[in-house]
C-alpha cells in the first residue's frame, strides 16, 4: 500500500489534518504542543485508491521527547512515498519550520507543502512567505472547514508512483485494544511483540497520549494492535482527559480487549475497565505483565493475591507475560483469536430450545399469584456479543435470580462463560380475540 507521512513542527495542525483526511476523529487534538509523540496510522479511502497515512510527533519540539520523536519520524520516512510538510498558514515561519524544511531536503522524498488553518480564502494572500521553504506552491487547507482537501488529495495522487493493483483479498483483522492504568506496561508489551521500539516508553505515567494502531500478523491471522493512553480516575490535564476518552473509544471499537495488569499494582481501576469492556460486549483477556520481576518463590503468593483482588473477574482467561523475557507473548494472540471466535458463536435455534427445555425442568419457575413463568421459545439473533432472546408469557415475571440462573447455564452448558453475552425477554404477541 502507498504510504504518505505528515511532518512538521509542533502545533501546526498535523493531527487535525490527519483526522480530516481519514474522515473521522482518530487522533487526539488539543491546542498545546506535543500532544502527538508516537506514530499514528490510518487508511485513507479515495476514488483513485487507498493509501496509508501516518501522523507524526512535532519535530524540533525543544522538550525531553525531541530525540525520541525524531527517531520515530526517521523510521516513518524510510519507506514513505510522499511527505506532507505541514506549516501553520496563519503564523509567521519559525526557525523550527526552516529546520524541518532542511531535514526533509536531506531525506530526498517527494514533498507537498501544506498550509494549515487557512479558514478563509482571503488569508491565502498571506502565504507568500512559505515559498522561502523551497517546496514550491503551498496548498491552502482548513481542517476545521474541510477546505482544500480535494486539491491536496489530487496533489498526493500526482506524486504517488503507479503501483500494480493488489487483487489479493484482504484478510479481516482482529482488533485488539491494549488498555490499563498508566505505567502498567502497555507500550512495553507492544514494543516486545513487534520486536522494536514502536512507541515511546518511559517510567513517567502518561507518556502515551493517543491510541496507536499497529498491524501485526500471527499464525496467518491479521491483527490490529491498539496501544492506548493509561486510564486513571482523575485526569491531570485536558490533553490527558482527551486521551482517556480516545482510549475508551478505542476499547469500544475493538474486537477483544487486552487488559494489562501490573501484578504489583491492582485495584478498582482494573475491575472498572473490565466491567466497561464487558458492558460494551467486548471479550476481555487479562494480561499480567512484568512477570519477570516475580521470583519463582514468590509466584504462588502473587498468584493467590491476584486471584483475591480479581475475584470478580475469575471467569476471564489470563496470560502471565513479560515484555523483557517475551514470555507467553504468542499465547496472547492464541487466546485473543479464541475469544474472538467464541464471541461469534451461533447456537442453532433447535439446539438452543432443547437446552431451554432441560434448564426449565431443573429449576422452580418464577410465578406470580399462581401463574408460572413460561418460556415459549428462544433464539439467538446476534453475535459479538451473542444475544439470546427468550419469548415468554409474562416478561414481568422474570426475576433477577432466574435471569442469573439462565446466565450460569448458558455460560456453562454452551461454553460461553469467558465472554459477555446478553439476555432479552420478550412477551408473546397478543392474540386477536
Amino acid at each position: 500500500m502507498h504510504k504518505v507521512v505528515i511532518v512538521g513542527r509542533p502545533n501546526v495542525g498535523k493531527s487535525s489534518l490527519f483526522n480530516r483526511l481519514l474522515g473521522k476523529r482518530s487522533a487526539v487534538v488539543a491546542d498545546v504542543p506535543g500532544v502527538t509523540r508516537d506514530l499514528k496510522e490510518g487508511v485513507v479511502e479515495t476514488e483513485k485508491g487507498r493509501f496509508l497515512l501516518v501522523d507524526t510527533g512535532g519535530l524540533w519540539s525543544g522538550d525531553r521527547w525531541e530525540k525520541k520523536i525524531q527517531e520515530k519520524v526517521d523510521k516513518a520516512l524510510q519507506d514513505a512515498e510522499v511527505v506532507l510538510f505541514a506549516v501553520d498558514g496563519r503564523a509567521e515561519l519559525t526557525p523550527a519550520d526552516y529546520e524541518v524544511a532542511e531535514y526533509l531536503r536531506k531525506k530526498g522524498k517527494p514533498v507537498i507543502l501544506v498550509a494549515t488553518k487557512v479558514d478563509d480564502p482571503k488569508h491565502e494572500a498571506y502565504l507568500g512567505s512559505l515559498y522561502a521553504l523551497g517546496f514550491g506552491d503551498p496548498i491552502p487547507t482548513s481542517s476545521e472547514h474541510a477546505r482544500g482537501l480535494d486539491d491536496l488529495l489530487e496533489a498526493i495522487w500526482q506524486k504517488l508512483p503507479v503501483k500494480q493493483i493488489d487483487t489479493e483479498p484482504e484478510v479481516a483483522a482482529i482488533r485488539l485494544a491494549i488498555v490499563g492504568r498508566p505505567n502498567a506496561g502497555k507500550s512495553s508489551l507492544l514494543n516486545a511483540i513487534l520486536g522494536e521500539e514502536r512507541v515511546i516508553v518511559s517510567e513517567e505515567p502518561g507518556t502515551t497520549r493517543d491510541a496507536i494502531d499497529v498491524e501485526f500478523f500471527f499464525g496467518g491471522q491479521r491483527f490490529i494492535l491498539v496501544d492506548t493512553a493509561g486510564i486513571r480516575k482523575r485526569p491531570e490535564s485536558l490533553v490527558e482527559e482527551l486521551a482517556i476518552q480516545r482510549s475508551l473509544r478505542a476499547l469500544e471499537e475493538a474486537d477483544v480487549a487486552l487488559l494489562v495488569i501490573d501484578p504489583f499494582q491492582v485495584g478498582d481501576r482494573e475491575l472498572k475497565l473490565a466491567n466497561h469492556a464487558m458492558e460494551k460486549g467486548k471479550p476481555t483477556l487479562l494480561v499480567i505483565t512484568k512477570w519477570d520481576l516475580v521470583t519463582k518463590e514468590d509466584a504462588p503468593k502473587v498468584r493467590r493475591e491476584l486471584k483475591e483482588k480479581l475475584a470478580h473477574l475469575e471467569h476471564l482467561p489470563r496470560v502471565f507475560t513479560s515484555a523483557f523475557t517475551r514470555q507467553n507473548l504468542d499465547k496472547i494472540f492464541r487466546e485473543a483469536a479464541r475469544l474472538h471466535e467464541l464471541n461469534h458463536t451461533r447456537i442453532p435455534t433447535a439446539e438452543l430450545n432443547r437446552f431451554v427445555s432441560v434448564w426449565t425442568t431443573k429449576v422452580q419457575m418464577p410465578n406470580f399469584k399462581g401463574k408460572p413463568l413460561k418460556i415459549l421459545y428462544a433464539t439467538q439473533p446476534e453475535v459479538a456479543p451473542p444475544t439470546f432472546v427468550f419469548f415468554v408469557n409474562h416478561p414481568e415475571f422474570v426475576t433477577r435470580a432466574f435471569e442469573n440462573y439462565l446466565k450460569n447455564r448458558i455460560g456453562e452448558d454452551l461454553g460461553l462463560k469467558e465472554i459477555p453475552f446478553r439476555l432479552l425477554f420478550r412477551g408473546r404477541r397478543q392474540e386477536t380475540p
